[in-house]
Parts: structure tokens; C-alpha cells; sequence
């Protein structure tokens, strides 16, 4: 049976204390497109989640006692989320400075070949935007003081 909302096989859920709020500045700042809702008769939201190419992450609230906005945790995170991009990170960084996201790393050429920026979102919430500019050899990562070891080569 075709499911007629394909999922990626890992989907982050992200928790915010004023979830429409939330939608509304991970759309202007991000670019992110809102994917999927579902609301009671009063328009309150019971979920919901955004897309962004062929990402989905979940929008939820502070539902139980263990699901916090870092707002409500003195600023704590215990993740950031990272999203790849197949171009354009220079205009998603301006983009999202002029809606107000808190540049926590400024947009930078990384030696593992990269351009990537992170930014922290009203509530707190740590995001990483990158795309791959060259790929990294061997050489680069020794150059820099690490080693590497793809497990999935064959």
C-alpha cells in the first residue's frame, strides 16, 4: 500500500512551548514548508510537521513531563538538528538573520568541505544549515589532526 505521506526513515521532534509561533518563524526563517497538520474543532494543533526537500521534522509541545522547549529548561539542549543543503546556504543564512535567528556559528568554509552556519531559534533549539562545497580527501582530514574510517565502504 503506497502511504500517501512518504517519511524518511528518521524524523526529529522538535519540542516548543508555542508551537504555531514556532511554524510560523521556522517558515519566514528557514524556509521550512509546513507538511502535515491536524487540529481539533477549536484549531488547536494536536501535530504537526514541516518539510524541507525531502526532510520532515515533527513540531510538538510540551505534551508531558519529559517533553520540554529549551525555554523551559534554563536553555538546555540535548541535540541540534542538521540539515543539508544541495545549495544555496549563503542566502539561507541571510535569510535567516534578517528574520532574527540568533547566529550561534557564522556562515564559514569548513576544512572537511563545507559551508555551514548554525544558528538557535526563539526557543532556543540549536540548527546547523551546511552544504557540501568540495569533498574532503584523506589529506584534508590528516591535515587538520584526524583520521577517518568509512565503515560503509566495501
Amino acid at each position: 500500500m503506497a502511504d500517501p505521506l512518504p517519511r524518511p526513515p528518521f524524523i526529529p521532534s522538535v519540542i516548543y512551548k508555542d508551537r504555531r509561533a514556532a511554524l510560523e518563524w521556522l517558515e519566514k526563517a528557514f524556509g521550512f514548508e509546513l507538511s502535515f497538520i491536524i487540529t481539533d474543532a477549536d484549531g488547536n494543533i494536536g501535530h504537526a510537521e514541516m518539510s524541507h526537500g525531502d526532510g520532515v521534522v515533527m513540531i510538538a509541545s510540551e505534551f508531558a513531563d519529559w517533553t520540554k522547549s529549551p525555554l523551559s529548561v534554563g536553555g538546555a539542549n540535548t541535540q541540534r538538528i542538521f540539515v543539508h543543503l544541495d545549495s544555496g546556504v549563503d542566502e539561507h543564512y541571510a535569510r535567516a538573520r534578517a528574520a532574527g535567528a540568533k547566529i550561534v556559528m557564522p556562515l564559514d568554509q569548513t576544512f572537511y568541505g563545507d559551508r555551514s552556519y548554525m544558528a538557535e531559534d526563539p526557543e532556543g533549539h540549536h540548527w546547523t544549515f551546511s552544504q557540501t562545497v568540495k569533498h574532503a580527501t584523506e589529506a584534508d582530514y590528516n591535515k587538520a589532526g584526524f583520521k577517518t574510517k568509512n565503515l560503509k565502504a566495501s
